[in-house]
C-alpha cells in the first residue's frame, strides 16, 4: 500500500512537467528561491496507544520553485524545499482521574519528552490560482515528504526505575527505552495557503501544512513491541522567494 501512495504522489508531482513537453497551456520557465521557517506540531502515532500531547518546535530551511506552465487558470510549478525540523512527542502522564502523576522520589509531576531533529526534502505539485507577478493567490500542493535523521534528545524529570507506576492509567512505557532504528523517513505532505508577490520585490507565502508519515520510527517486527510509530505533523509556515528567472510578468 505505501508503495502504490509513493507511486501516485510521484506521478502528481511531475504531471505539471509533463504537460510543458506536450505544449499544453501557456509556457513558463520562471525559477525563484528563498527561506522559510515555520512552527511545527508533531506526535508519533504509536500502535498500542501512547497518551501524548502535541509537541511544539521550530523549523526553518531553503525554499525553491519552478513554474512551468499556466495552463487556463491554474499556475503549474513544483516547489520543494530543503528544512531542518524538531520532531518527536510529549507524553500526557495522567492517572484513572486525568489528573497529573506524581513521581513518590521528586514529589513533582512526571514529565517526559522526546524531540528528534531531521533533514526533510518535501517536493510538491503547486498549485495556484490568482494574481501571478503582482497581487493575491491562493493555492495548493501536496507529494512526497523525505526525512534524514540526525540525532535526538530526551527530557524527563525521574529515573526509568522511579517512574510512578502504579498511579498511571496506561501501562506502556516501552518507548521512553527506544532509540531511533529507521534513519530514514518518508510520507505524504498537504499544504493550502495564500501567496502575494510584489514586482521586483519577490512573493510571501502563508501556508498551512499536515504531514503523515507512511514510514515507522521504531522497529516493527514480530519481536518489537510497537507495531506502528510513525510521523504526524501540523505546521504554519512563512516563506519568502525571489525571482532567478523570470520569462513573462501578467
Amino acid at each position: 500500500m505505501d508503495q502504490r501512495f509513493l507511486l501516485a504522489l510521484f506521478l502528481l508531482v511531475f504531471t505539471p512537467t509533463s504537460s510543458l513537453f506536450a505544449q499544453v497551456g501557456d509556457h513558463r520557465n520562471d525559477f525563484s528561491i528563498g527561506v522559510n521557517g515555520g512552527y511545527t506540531m508533531t506526535r508519533i502515532g504509536f500502535t498500542p496507544k501512547v497518551e501524548q500531547q502535541m509537541l511544539s518546535t521550530p523549523s526553518f530551511g531553503m525554499s525553491f520553485r519552478y513554474v512551468c506552465e499556466k495552463y487556463f487558470s491554474t499556475i503549474c510549478s513544483v516547489y520543494g524545499e530543503v528544512n531542518y525540523v524538531s520532531l518527536g512527542w510529549q507524553q500526557d502522564i495522567k492517572d484513572v482521574r486525568d489528573m497529573p502523576v506524581i513521581n513518590v522520589a521528586t514529589g513533582v509531576a512526571e514529565e517526559y519528552k522526546r524531540t528528534m531533529n531531521y533533514i526533510q526534502v518535501p517536493i510538491f505539485a503547486h498549485l495556484g490560482w490568482g494574481r501571478e507577478s503582482k497581487g493575491m493567490q491562493f493555492f495548493f500542493q501536496a507529494g512526497p515528504q523525505f526525512g534524514f535523521f540526525l540525532n535526538e534528545k530526551t527530557t524527563t524529570n525521574y529515573d526509568a526505575a522511579s517512574r510512578n507506576m502504579t498511579d498511571r492509567a496506561s501501562a506502556v512505557v516501552e518507548q521512553e527505552s527506544l532509540t531511533v532504528d529507521n534513519k530514514f523517513d518518508y510520507g505524504i505532505a498537504v499544504g493550502a495557503g495564500l501567496e502575494y508577490s510584489i514586482p521586483r520585490l519577490g512573493h510571501f507565502l502563508l501556508e498551512g501544512r499536515y504531514y503523515y508519515g507512511l514510514g515507522n520510527t521504531f522497529g516493527n517486527s514480530k519481536r518489537d513491541y510497537f507495531g506502528r510509530s510513525n510521523h504526524n505533523t501540523i505546521s504554519v509556515k512563512l516563506s519568502y522567494l525571489f525571482d532567478i528567472t523570470l520569462t513573462k510578468n501578467n
